[in-house]
């Protein structure tokens, strides 16, 4: 009776201590507004406003350049080769690792979060050193006509190594939570590998897998520091957006380089709005797996 007693005195004070004033819960609300104003909306209103600064003629001019032209083409053929790349290393690495046991399985995990902590230039740095001229394949690429740096290739592998991350980290705890019941009920039921993953594996996985592609396009299409170093910054070449926007701002052509950084603002836009998509699917398919169960 006493024990019952002092969990019932206790219990509104513990309720009350839990629960935040109006003054606390207005004050991080307000705090958090501000934040997000001076840090986000105002930057991105400053790039839109600087764009078309003199007109929408300009701002299309500056769009429809020779040289903006290559380097919004490069940036997509770039994204093209590295995104599909991640997407294979990504669901590969993934399904490794939620699937099976097997030694080094830690390191594997280790290794994929690497991009993350090794900043972008320092990778660009390595792969110069590998490649380049004096590079440790550097002479035997060249006896053979191969150009992985100041070109595309180098370009693309640097790419790839900065947003390889992004599908496997969507992907591992996902598969991990799922777990290899329903697969290994569809094969005893006598599908096969390829049907069960069609019909079992991928539906699971699919906003996930959407998610992480998402992720890894914005960055791949957004990514400086790596491109930059192995680029060469060779105009109409081997520039993507980010890097003529560097070089257009460096020379006073604001408006060309605003314009430009319009179409990343807008790919940011683009990515937020599917990015709410698709956690508000993903959060709604896992809520009616959850019913199922």
């Amino acid at each position: 009776m006493s024990e019952a007693f002092v969990a019932a005195a206790q219990r509104p004070r513990l309720r009350a201590a839990t629960e935040d004033g109006p003054i606390a819960r207005y004050a991080l609300i307000a705090v958090a507004v501000i934040f997000l104003a001076l840090f986000l909306l105002a930057p991105l209103a400053v790039v839109f406003a600087e764009a078309f600064s003199k007109g929408a003629a300009p701002f299309f001019e500056a769009l429809s350049e020779p040289d903006a032209l290559a380097a919004i083409q490069l940036t997509l053929v770039i994204a093209a080769i590295s995104v599909p790349a991640n997407l294979l290393f990504g669901f590969a690495a993934s399904w490794s690792i939620a699937k099976f046991s097997f030694p080094g399985k830690s390191l594997l995990i280790t290794l994929i979060d690497l991009p993350f902590s090794v900043s972008p230039v320092v990778s660009g740095l390595v792969f110069v050193l590998v490649f380049g001229a004096q590079g440790l394949f550097g002479k035997w690429l060249a006896a053979h006509g191969v150009q992985i740096i100041f070109a595309v290739p180098g370009m693309a592998l640097a790419t790839i190594f900065v947003t390889f991350p992004f599908v496997a980290r969507e992907l591992i705890p996902l598969m991990q939570e799922q777990g290899t019941v329903e697969e290994e009920a569809a094969l005893t039921l006598g599908a096969s590998g390829f049907k069960t993953f069609l019909t079992v594996t991928l539906p699971n996985i699919k906003w996930g897998l959407l998610y992480g592609v998402l992720l890894c396009n914005a960055r791949a299409m957004g990514e400086f520091g790596a491109v930059s170093v192995v680029s060469g910054h060779i105009r109409g070449l081997t520039n993507t957006i980010p890097l003529q926007v560097e070089i257009l701002y460096n020379e006073y052509n604001s408006v060309a380089a605003f314009s430009l950084a319009v179409l990343l603002a807008s790919l940011a836009l683009v990515t937020l709005g599917i990015k709410t998509f698709l956690e508000w699917r993903h959060a709604d398919a896992l809520s009616r797996g959850a019913r199922r169960h």
